[in-house]
């Protein structure tokens, strides 16, 4: 079983203030579906998702920016390092290093056992 992240949760009125620079694909944990929570302050998305604590199995991972071993790396990730789910489907997951990112897809066999 996998342990929830912990993050606060943006204080005080979340406002439309106007356009937002959308940043660059790879960057921020960031879809037109769902954000991470801690972006919930910055960005207007349909679903905010708390993620899920993982680490990276023992071979390591490539981080990509699409859900299929053809897609472009954006980094290689260390076996046992942090990985944070967001979204799991067909075989891959969505997911970040945190926060601020990196954020891409990662099959899911390369998940350590929970």
């Amino acid at each position: 079983m996998s342990e929830a992240c912990q993050y606060d949760l943006p204080r005080g009125t979340v406002t439309l203030a106007g356009p937002v620079e959308r940043p660059e694909p790879g960057t921020l944990p960031l879809r037109g579906d769902m954000a991470h929570v801690a972006l919930a302050d910055r960005f207007l998305v349909t679903h905010y998702v708390q993620p899920q604590k993982r680490s990276i199995g023992s071979e390591g991972a490539t981080l990509r920016f699409a859900p299929a071993v053809d897609a472009a790396a954006i980094v290689r990730l260390d076996g046992g390092s942090t990985f944070e789910a967001l979204d799991f489907a067909g075989g891959w997951c969505w997911g970040c290093c945190g926060p601020a990112g990196p954020t891409g897809y990662v099959e899911i066999g390369s998940l350590a056992a929970g």
